[in-house]
């Protein structure tokens, strides 16, 4: 463990100081630049804290319709159907610090917005992201502290968007599988896979 860093000291002697690009990008409000990579976004991964530790999420919807921005401060984010866990939704309502990540497919940077948030119930706000008729449980408010862009390495790194670098269907366990396994055959299974579609289909929204 001789090698082991463990203080900031250290770290910093390790890597030095980051550049101008590198600091000068980070902003306390949504510029119209960063405006126009979120509303392109058709995803982002949501981290959240809590007593129990730390929750990373995914969250997904149409292009243009993942967030609303209201103002150069303050992003709103609808909570669409998921598997009812509300991990990250539990961490809010305890500890309000937020990270968002924000991906744009073919796009290499990413952007990231950090912030602390709330929830609302407000029937007009979740009545205004209804999708063919269905409301979101609640909105996520966030009040946005800094965003930045992130450089496009790791995007490059990972092929991310090279058709090459996808993985082949039926490659990896299925979601029925692994349920099954892990519940001894009581949970998921072939019939659990074979009803994804449409079951997906109608819990979408």
């Amino acid at each position: 463990m001789t090698h082991r860093i463990d203080t900031v000291e250290a770290l910093e002697t390790l890597y030095g100081v980051p550049n101008d690009a590198s600091t000068v990008k980070e902003v306390p409000r949504i510029t119209p630049e960063y405006r126009a990579m979120i509303e392109a976004s058709p995803f982002l991964a949501l981290a959240t804290v809590g007593p129990e530790g730390l929750d990373c999420s995914p969250r997904g919807d149409r292009t243009g319709e993942l967030v609303r921005i209201a103002d150069a401060r303050t992003l709103l984010l609808p909570d669409r159907r998921g598997n009812n866990r509300i991990d990250s939704l539990r961490n809010i309502v305890r500890d309000p610090r937020v990270a968002l990540m924000f991906l744009i497919p073919g796009h290499g940077n990413a952007l990231r917005v950090n912030g602390r948030a709330h929830l609302s119930a407000d029937p007009a706000l979740l009545g205004s992201f209804a999708v063919d008729g269905k409301l979101p449980r609640s909105v996520t408010v966030v009040a946005v502290e800094s965003v930045y862009f992130q450089c496009a390495r790791a995007v490059i790194r990972a092929g991310l968007w090279d058709p090459a670098a996808r993985v082949a269907p039926g490659s990896l366990p299925t979601p029925g599988r692994i349920l099954a396994s892990l519940s001894e055959g009581q949970v998921g299974g072939e019939p659990y896979d074979a009803s994804w579609a449409a079951r997906a289909k109608e819990t979408m929204w």
